[in-house]
């Protein structure tokens, strides 16, 4: 776990955020540790849990059942702890699995869109474009691109 305080001036005093490095994607979440917040161990519960279960549907109440909250207090809290909305949060990690997944040439893209949570390859494919900008072949074959020159140079 990787810690960064900043002072945030405003009514509640200072804001302390810290960083969870997610387990198998790599990417930092913030966290702010303020008042009406989710408290770091069910934050954390709730984070462990969505990493282990992206190839399922998962859903608020699912979430919220966790840590023994309504979906709408759960939802509340959860976007004040992390800056973002669970949906969005949910999305983001299954976007970094794929990428993740994408610098292998095994799978199909269709068989990553189901590893990762999305029911339809097409589904997964217009979500990864607005997350990234790129079609997931469109990023697979520049990852390729990239690894090749390097393992041929010579």
């Amino acid at each position: 776990m990787t810690t960064t305080q900043t002072a945030s001036a405003g009514s509640a005093g200072r804001l302390w955020a810290a960083t969870i490095e997610a387990s198998s994607s790599g990417c930092d979440v913030p966290i702010r540790g303020d008042f009406g917040t989710l408290p770091w161990a069910r934050l954390r519960r709730v984070i462990e849990y969505i990493q282990q279960n992206l190839d399922k549907d998962l859903t608020l109440a699912e979430l919220a059942s966790l840590v023994y909250m309504s979906p709408y207090h759960f939802a509340r809290l959860f976007k004040l702890s992390t800056g973002v909305p669970p949906h969005r949060f949910v999305i983001r990690q299954r976007i970094a699995r794929a990428r993740a997944i994408l610098a292998t040439p095994e799978l199909s893209i269709g068989q990553i869109a189901r590893i990762v949570g999305f029911r339809t390859p097409s589904h997964f494919t217009t979500v990864f474009r607005r997350a990234t900008g790129i079609t997931p072949k469109g990023y697979r074959t520049g990852y390729l691109r990239e690894g090749r020159p390097a393992r041929q140079g010579g």
